[in-house]
């Protein structure tokens, strides 16, 4: 288990980096691909200074927890957590760096869709509800008020803008993309796929036998991620957390459909307080909610660099990763 501390990894120099992403470092093993959660963190879309001590290791923990736990994540791409037995060849001078904080995994070809779940009315899809009364094509019954649960779980597959915001898409949209030539890649998708020297899975198909197979590969991916967060929500529950939203990322390895990248952290779901959830309002929130409402109180344009985070924000903010994780997984620091 993850043990917290007063140090903080705010980036790593391990041998192999390919990219440096707003919270992982990714290393080209050959074989594999690590991942190296660090402490940083962000808020609309820029990193900031200063990092949240033991996030990173509470992440990967966390994944690792969920890919164990959830039958419907099996199959997916994480081979081990890096630990006193477990470690790269070439990396042990790296252990205690890595430790935790450091998952190895599959490389394999990425979608180049983010599997979004939404079992609640929020953030952006609330706001998208209250323009036209729908959610990424998905046409949602009138009247609904923000938080309020939905008649049954809904698909709302996203893809990345150049920028680095997502942008919601239909799931015909979202079939068209995967089907494409050259579907958007973000640097990250690009990085887990390098080194395969693959074709693209839609290799050699016509127009019309890649968008056949790209609609039966993105309800496969549907499904996959229904039942995923079908099962994660029914367990956050029994904990007292709403899973109010979610996000999955899929990979192709040699045609087997491999869930990917971190799986159900604060960082990719939205997890409230059961107890304090209210139809109207948006609960309290077990991520970085705390950190963007402190910047909200700023004069910051939410543009780099990014002003300096008082010590009691980032403490808070780490309790609520730390607390996420021990209600979540059952297991003390």
């Amino acid at each position: 288990m993850p043990v917290m501390d007063t140090s903080a990894v705010f980036e790593t120099d391990v041998p192999g980096l390919v990219l440096r992403g707003k919270v992982r470092d990714i290393c080209d093993l050959g074989a594999s691909l690590l991942l190296i959660a660090t402490d940083r963190i962000s808020a609309f879309d820029v990193v900031m200074r200063q990092p949240v001590p033991g996030k990173g290791r509470l992440l990967t923990r966390l994944s690792e927890f969920w890919l164990e736990s959830l039958p419907a994540c099996k199959p997916h791409h994480m081979r081990y957590v890096v630990d006193d037995e477990h470690v790269p060849d070439g990396l042990a001078a790296y252990r205690d760096v890595l430790r935790d904080r450091a998952m190895l995994v599959h490389k394999t070809v990425v979608l180049p869709i983010e599997c979004v779940v939404r079992g609640y009315l929020a953030g952006g899809g609330w706001k998208e509800y209250q323009q036209s009364g729908s959610v990424s094509g998905v046409r949602l019954p009138a009247g609904l008020r923000q938080a309020e649960r939905l008649p049954q779980p809904i698909f709302t597959p996203s893809t990345k803008a150049a920028s680095g915001h997502d942008e919601p898409v239909s799931f015909e949209r979202a079939c068209e993309l995967l089907a494409g030539p050259h579907p958007p890649n973000a640097p990250l998708r690009a990085a887990i796929a390098r080194g395969l020297n693959r074709p693209p899975p839609n290799a050699g198909l016509t127009p019309a036998e890649a968008i056949d197979w790209a609609r039966r590969t993105m309800a496969a991916a549907r499904q996959r991620s229904l039942d995923i967060y079908a099962q994660a929500a029914d367990h956050a529950m029994q904990r007292g957390i709403i899973l109010a939203d979610t996000k999955f990322e899929f990979g192709l390895l040699d045609g087997e459909l491999l869930l990917i990248d971190e799986v159900l952290t604060p960082d990719s779901s939205r997890f409230w307080h059961a107890e304090q959830h209210a139809i109207g309002r948006s609960p309290p929130s077990f991520d970085k909610q705390y950190l963007r409402d402190y910047l909200e109180t700023l004069s910051w344009d939410k543009r780099p660099p990014p002003p300096d985070i008082p010590a009691e924000v980032i403490e808070q903010t780490r309790r609520r990763y730390v607390e996420a994780y021990q209600r979540l997984t059952g297991r003390a620091l």
